[in-house]
């Protein structure tokens, strides 16, 4: 992999499966959707060539920025430059509680994702976190690129015969893992997904029926498409905290992440989706573009 823009793959147009009444309220209503051919990234945005983007722009992201003191309601110890990093707890909790596994760190960016004492050594091909919809958009604009829209993403992943997951009917098939999602017991015990605890490199796990890697799990992906009530909010999980009482000031993020778990959090599929406001900068949000 190189800093390169990412190669783009055509996605056919035609109709497909989107939704589920099988798992979570806010998937419902399963429908056919119509969408017309573009194309995708092959996987997502990586930390090498967000550098790129950066040192070419001077772009300076979202949690690289203290919160300004118009905005309301923000303790001032979260005031200064910082991002939400998951941090694993010590044992079995209360797992309707977000807050024990979330933790505002001050200095966590894309360059730091576990905060100021980490850096980005050996993650050039991973995917790049910590980027907001503000980062993503000016990325994608510096790329001559876009980000795709919910439609368009849950089209490109869709299983063709209408599973649950994007290669077929079982989780694991054959006892195959196939994306990068929680291993062990969630929050506070990851064994580590073929051996990756926390973000894999882009392409280790395999790829889609369109040759794309990292659909499912890994990171979050942003989408432009307003988050809607008409599928009802959902409860917190593994998607960063947020509160999505107000669908007007929430984006929708698929694909899943590292974070998703069997035992909390079964949103690595086409179907799954969450509300995320657009400042939001976690260590398991990303993005991949489209044209």
């Amino acid at each position: 992999m190189s800093p390169e823009l990412t190669e783009l793959v055509t996605i056919p147009g035609g109709t497909s499966w989107q939704g589920s009444d099988d798992f979570y309220p806010e998937e419902a209503p399963r429908t056919q959707v119509t969408v017309e051919s573009f194309e995708l990234e092959r996987h997502p945005v990586t930390n090498a060539q967000f550098a790129a983007f950066v040192a070419d722009t001077g772009w300076v992201t979202t949690a690289e920025r203290p919160i300004p003191d118009d905005v309301v309601g923000i303790p001032p110890e979260m005031r200064a430059p910082g991002s939400l990093v998951f941090t694993p707890t010590t044992g079995p909790v209360d797992l309707l509680r977000w807050e024990l596994w979330w933790r505002w760190v001050p200095g966590a960016n894309w360059r730091h994702p576990g905060g100021p004492a980490s850096d980005l050594a050996g993650l050039d091909h991973h995917p790049v976190v910590h980027v907001s919809y503000e980062d993503a958009q000016a990325y994608a604009t510096w790329a001559g690129r876009r980000l795709p829209t919910e439609t368009e993403w849950e089209h490109a992943v869709a299983s063709p015969a209408g599973h649950a997951y994007a290669w077929g009917a079982e989780f694991m098939p054959a006892g195959q893992l196939m994306a990068n999602t929680y291993q062990g017991n969630f929050p506070y015990e990851n064994t580590g997904a073929n051996g990756w605890v926390g973000t894999s490199p882009v392409g280790a796990f395999p790829p889609t029926k369109h040759g794309l890697f990292d659909m499912i799990g890994n990171v979050w992906e942003w989408t432009t498409s307003d988050f809607s009530s008409v599928r009802d909010s959902p409860s917190s999980c593994c998607a960063a905290p947020t509160d999505p009482a107000s669908d007007a000031e929430h984006l929708v993020v698929k694909g899943g992440s590292h974070l998703c778990d069997p035992t909390y959090c079964a949103r690595y599929r086409p179907a799954a989706r969450q509300p995320q406001s657009p400042d939001s900068a976690t260590t398991h949000l990303g993005f991949r573009c489209a044209r």
